[in-house]
């Protein structure tokens, strides 16, 4: 079981000198992957819920730093060597997939190879507004932006007829290593899971239940298979948590069990506060280490 820190360019993190901090000190602890979150901007006023707490509100306020999680990730991808690189999430449908192809395959070619790019279709309607990309079709628009960064990451001559976005016979390079980024596609509902098994390299859920989870896996897998695709070779990412309690190790075998390979928990939780490379050194010892065979 790998394990990942989850909202990393977030708090003490979304500055320089907490960055280097975190980077660094995770790598050194064996942490597989750093995880970001996406938000171009935060509405004083929003009527959206947000879907990962009981308030319907997302933590902090509208002076709470958010960096743009691909410059972040070059960051720490100049200050570390083996660290994944992963975006949990961009706000896809906000992004336009011709530009943002380029921009993704720059820090995966710099990076060598160590970018995963999770995805997702987004919650908070005024920030689309803001943006000026319509709230309706977000998902359909998320399908078409996928199919035309893979064809530019694929090879030059590169060409795309799609509903949202169409070119012929352009390149754009540097490609990414091997002409593929992992796409990672985040989200708790079945859309989501349904989206993993059809073109996802991995499904990364935001919250759930064991028994939840074991049911949008199997909408994943058997997705997958009605597409012809190996439902085995999709990654998943998921939480659990028992990590901070007594029993890390049985936490770890009960995501095993239902066919999770990466576990995750926010940096604030394993990282946070003063001392982050004491915490470093403990997190090794008590969940790193002992996870590691599960």
């Amino acid at each position: 079981m790998k394990l990942g820190v989850a909202f990393a360019n977030t708090g003490p993190f979304a500055e320089a000198e907490g960055v280097v901090a975190l980077a660094t000190a995770a790598e050194r602890a064996g942490i597989e992957s750093l995880w970001t979150v996406e938000h171009v901007i935060w509405p004083r006023e929003y009527d959206s819920r947000y879907p990962y707490s009981p308030s319907g509100k997302m933590p902090g306020d509208e002076s709470s730093a958010i960096p743009d999680p691909l410059i972040w990730l070059s960051f720490v991808a100049a200050r570390t060597t083996r660290l994944v690189l992963g975006t949990g999430i961009v706000i896809l449908p906000e992004r336009n997939p011709v530009v943002f192809a380029k921009e993704v395959a720059t820090l995966a070619s710099l990076s060598g190879g160590r970018l995963q790019l999770g995805i997702g279709v987004g919650w908070l309607e005024e920030e689309f507004a803001a943006i000026g990309v319509p709230w309706e079709r977000r998902g359909a628009r998320t399908d078409d932006n996928v199919h035309a960064m893979r064809a530019l990451w694929a090879g030059d001559g590169a060409s795309h007829d799609g509903e949202f976005t169409s070119f012929h016979d352009v390149s754009s390079n540097p490609k990414p290593p091997g002409g593929r980024v992992p796409i990672v596609v985040g989200g708790h509902s079945d859309a989501a899971a349904r989206r993993a098994g059809r073109l996802g390299d991995g499904f990364f859920p935001g919250k759930g239940t064991i028994d939840e989870l074991r049911r949008m896996i199997d909408v994943v897998h058997q997705t997958a298979a009605d597409h012809d695709r190996d439902p085995s070779a999709i990654e998943i990412t998921a939480a659990h948590p028992g990590l901070f309690g007594d029993d890390p190790v049985g936490a770890a075998e009960e995501l095993a069990s239902v066919g999770v390979s990466r576990t995750i928990a926010p940096a604030f939780m394993l990282l946070g506060g003063d001392g982050v490379d004491a915490k470093a050194d403990q997190l090794a010892e008590t969940i790193v280490a002992p996870i590691a065979d599960v």
